[in-house]
């Protein structure tokens, strides 16, 4: 890091930065899963959740430029290869095609996993006076909040 002066120090920035590394892997694990479903989902609802997916995953695209430009604003390197994102993931990836059911339960798990997430770092950012980032995360945590709320809905 180089000497910047936004109000916060340089340990604060390198502990929120961290943390939200954790943020944009998870939501690029997110992110990757959600695409990989709105190609493969099959059955009845194919077409609600194909369209629902295809939401989800453009939302997330651009969550991910705005997680990784307030890393890189912070003055730290945002991660940005496959390995990176899954050593630093909470959300796990999933293997071969689930059916379109697991696959709503999984994505409800992944939007979940990132709430969580975005929890951790909220707490560092109001712990370092970092308003810009507590925004961003409480924004994402709405987000993610409510598509989750949707995603349970479709299985009632």
């Amino acid at each position: 890091m180089t000497d910047i002066n936004i109000g916060i120090s340089s340990e604060h920035r390198s502990q929120i930065a961290d943390g939200l590394k954790r943020l944009l892997a998870d939501s690029y694990t997110l992110y990757l899963q959600t695409h990989n479903f709105h190609w493969n989902v099959s059955g009845p609802s194919f077409r609600e959740l194909h369209l629902m997916f295809e939401e989800h995953y453009t939302e997330l695209a651009t969550a991910v430029d705005d997680i990784a430009e307030r890393i890189r604003t912070l003055d730290v390197i945002a991660p940005g290869t496959y390995k990176e994102f899954a050593q630093l993931s909470s959300v796990k990836e999933v293997d071969g095609v689930p059916v379109a059911e697991e696959m709503v339960d999984i994505l409800t798990k992944g939007h979940e996993q990132v709430v969580r997430t975005a929890r951790e770092v909220l707490k560092l950012a109001q712990d370092g006076d970092d308003e810009s980032t507590a925004a961003l995360v409480s924004d994402r945590m709405r987000i993610h909040e409510k598509t989750a709320w949707m995603l349970r809905a479709t299985r009632k």
